[in-house]
């Protein structure tokens, strides 16, 4: 028997596997040894330098955070890149989805993002 931590989208597995007993013996069965403990939180939102806006700009990916293209009090229009996020080695512009003047800026670059993060408001 040998013993395997596994991590599977972000769940953390202890497994142990069984050698077969020859050619006739059923595959080795990886088998739940503990609860998949949490995945680690995400770090707190950054301190915004204004009112959070009514409009929300979310990270449609999972990504680092390489550029700010714009900052609290910047008006923007429909499509204008306010966040450019990097994700397998690829430079995924988040653009402001309607007119507007950025409200709050929730991170700073480098920082890591989940699919749906809050990124940025507008007003």
């Amino acid at each position: 028997m040998k013993n395997y931590t596994i991590t599977v989208n972000g769940n953390v597995y202890d497994v142990v596997v069984e050698e077969g007993a020859g050619s006739g013996a059923a595959p080795a069965a990886a088998v739940p040894k503990a609860a998949p403990k949490a995945a680690p939180k995400a770090a707190a939102p950054k301190a915004s330098a204004g009112a959070a806006g009514s409009i929300r700009i979310e990270a449609g990916a999972a990504g680092k955070v390489f550029k700010l293209e714009k900052s609290v009090g910047q008006a923007v229009k429909k499509g204008d890149a306010v966040v450019i996020l990097e994700a397998m080695k690829m430079e995924i512009p988040v653009v402001a989805p309607q007119d507007g003047t950025v409200a709050s800026v929730d991170v700073a670059v480098g920082d890591s993002v989940e699919a749906g993060a809050l990124l940025a408001t507008l007003n």
